[in-house]
């Protein structure tokens, strides 16, 4: 017990540790449901937007999308890697889970999680056409990447150099969505679903940040595996959304919840 509360202090004050093999039980619990919720993230992700590919307007639009899928599985792989060495059934994902499943549209399940599947909850809603996948691509960009800011900064070496090597991809897929959408609400028509969209995916991707004063936040901090709480980053994002939507003329006063 002695060593655990030693070793808990370390890793608070910004120790870090390099392998599983000086890492405690209860600290390799929550790294791996850190790298799982990545992995299945990424994985259901790349599903969704594998079933929009085709319904880009032109020929770029489909490769930026086809790239969005091929560069979110390469990012799980390279997790997936170190899972793996915590001796994680790593042919599970090989096999055929069905990332690609979704929930009906009108479901609201919070932040809560399916059982054998960690992806986010966002990644349980369907996408329905191509605007839609745009403001979804926009909002969750911008989260995934202020997560993902957070993440590079853990306590477990492997995974925190990963994550940085990843966060500019994830940059890219955030960028190569804004340009899409500044397409987009050009035309009158398209702006209203853009509109739409927003207010359907806003809180769904906002949920994704956890809940405020979350208890597990706080054992992720005496890890180092977490720095800013739940609501910091949340409010982050709410913030980088709000300006560039209404920038675009669909911001909160013309449909997206505050």
């Amino acid at each position: 017990m002695s060593d655990e509360i030693e070793l808990t202090d370390y890793l608070s004050r910004g120790g870090k540790l390099s392998s599983p093999a000086n890492v405690p039980p209860r600290y390799r619990g929550e790294l791996m449901r850190l790298m799982a919720t990545f992995v299945d993230s990424e994985m259901a992700g790349a599903a969704g937007f594998a079933c929009i590919i085709n319904d880009g307007p032109g020929i770029k639009e489909r490769i930026a999308a086809s790239r969005i899928v091929f560069e979110k599985l390469a990012n799980a792989d390279r997790v997936l890697k170190l899972m793996g060495e915590f001796g994680a059934d790593t042919a599970r994902y090989a096999g055929h889970h069905p990332w690609s499943a979704r929930l009906p549209r009108n479901s609201d399940i919070g932040a809560t999680r399916r059982q054998g599947d960690m992806r986010l909850s966002v990644f349980h809603y369907p996408i329905e056409g191509w605007t839609d996948a745009v403001v979804m691509n926009v909002l969750m960009g911008r989260a995934t990447v202020i997560q993902l800011d957070e993440f590079a900064g853990g306590s477990y070496q492997p995974l925190a150099e990963a994550f940085r090597a990843i966060l500019p991809t994830e940059i890219r897929h955030a960028e190569l969505g804004l340009e899409g959408l500044r397409m987009l609400v050009l035309d009158p028509e398209e702006r209203a679903r853009a509109r739409a969209s927003a207010a359907y995916w806003h809180p769904r991707v906002a949920a994704s940040f956890g809940s405020a004063g979350s208890p597990r936040f706080e054992t992720l901090k005496r890890f180092g595996l977490r720095h800013a709480p739940n609501e910091t980053l949340a409010e982050n994002w709410r913030t980088e959304v709000a300006e560039l939507f209404d920038e675009l003329g669909i911001g909160p006063a013309e449909g997206v919840p505050e």
